[in-house]
Order: C-alpha cells, then sequence, then structure tokens
C-alpha cells in the first residue's frame, strides 16, 4: 500500500485533484467525512465533547450544534486546543479503520486540507499539494463561493502558510491552468504514483 497526502488551501482545487485520482483508481479517505463521522450522534468523540464543553453544544435531536460550539472555541484558543485534542485523535482512528479496508495492494489517498496543520504529513510516504497563490484563492473564493474579499483572506490566514505547505510537498501540482491541464497533470501524477507503489518491499508488481 501507497500512503499519500494530499492537501491544498482552500480555494486551491484540491478536491477536483481527489475527484481526479478516484477517477483513476485511488482509495480516497476524505478527511472533511471523517470529521462529520467522528462527531456524529453516538460517537465516542461527540460524548467527549459533551463532557468537554457541555449540553448547550449538542442540539435537540442528538447531534452537535457547531454554531454554538464554534461560538465558544472560536473566541478561546485553549478552548479550541481542546477541541482538536477529541477531534484530531478521532479522525486518525476513523481513517486507520479506512486505510485498513482498503487492501495493501491500493494507492490511499487521505484528501486532508489539515494535513500540515495535524501533523500528519510525516506519516505519508508521499506529499502531494496543491498550489496557487494567495491572489488566486481569493479570486475563486469571490467568484465561485460568493464570499467577500475580506472573508476569503480570512479563511486563507487559519490555515497553514503557502510555505508551510510547500514546504512539505514531495510533489506539487502547480493548479494556476485550466480544467483541461489539471487533467493531464493529475494523469502523470498517478503514473508516478503507480510507480511508486509497485516499487515498493512487499508490493505484488515489485
Amino acid at each position: 500500500m501507497l500512503r499519500v497526502g494530499l492537501t491544498g488551501g482552500i480555494g486551491s482545487g484540491k478536491s477536483t485533484v481527489s475527484a481526479l485520482l478516484v477517477g483513476h483508481g485511488a482509495v480516497v479517505i476524505d478527511y472533511d467525512l471523517l470529521a462529520r463521522d467522528a462527531v456524529a450522534p453516538g460517537s465516542r468523540g461527540l460524548r467527549e465533547i459533551a463532557d468537554r464543553f457541555g449540553s448547550q453544544v449538542i442540539a435537540a435531536d442528538g447531534a452537535l450544534d457547531r454554531p454554538a460550539l464554534g461560538a465558544i472555541v472560536f473566541a478561546d484558543p485553549a478552548a479550541l486546543k481542546d477541541l482538536e485534542a477529541i477531534t484530531h485523535p478521532a479522525i486518525h482512528r476513523l481513517a486507520a479503520e479506512r486505510e485498513l479496508a482498503a487492501g495493501d495492494d491500493a494507492v490511499v489517498v487521505h484528501d486532508n486540507p489539515l494535513l500540515v496543520e495535524m501533523g500528519a504529513a510525516e506519516q505519508c510516504d508521499v506529499v502531494v499539494v496543491v498550489d496557487v497563490p494567495e491572489d488566486v484563492q481569493v479570486e475563486r473564493l469571490t467568484a465561485i463561493r460568493g464570499m467577500t474579499e475580506a472573508d476569503a483572506r480570512a479563511r486563507i490566514a487559519t490555515q497553514a502558510t503557502r510555505t508551510q505547505r510547500t514546504g512539505a510537498a514531495d510533489l506539487l501540482i502547480d493548479n494556476t491552468g485550466p480544467r483541461d491541464e489539471l487533467v493531464r497533470i493529475v494523469g502523470g501524477l498517478w503514473d508516478e504514483l503507480v510507480s511508486r507503489s509497485a516499487a515498493r518491499p512487499g508490493s505484488r508488481s515489485s
């Protein structure tokens, strides 16, 4: 199995790259989905959140009240760290379960917008970073998602810096061009990943 970390800043096109890799045959583990599963009703993560932050962050239907929790943690850095200490291990547990189910010869892509922030890059065989300049991120977020420029720059500022992400990269995808160029780039990326997977000790193709 080849463990690939895929990340990129908001508006970089990481999700498009992830979808293209699925089309080539990658097993993609989507960390946005894992983050929701980690705090689903009845989960250990949700119980730990309720223990730490109180019943006011649990909605009437038993689900997490995200606005209520957000109001607490985004105003208190210590509270945010407490939340991350609950959710990050829960996400890692779910990711490990899904990776185990993928099979020994799979190319498993951990599609994680917080790969660098969570310190997970070091656990990957290959780190792929989708990169665009900040001005391109802002342009896409305002044009496609309807954000104001101030909101877009604020969201970007909450993530790892471009330098931090590119510094963690083994392979870098420049996604400033048109979609057909990205399709071509991802095709070449897939060939590289398959080659690396085949060369790993224990691979049936090695």
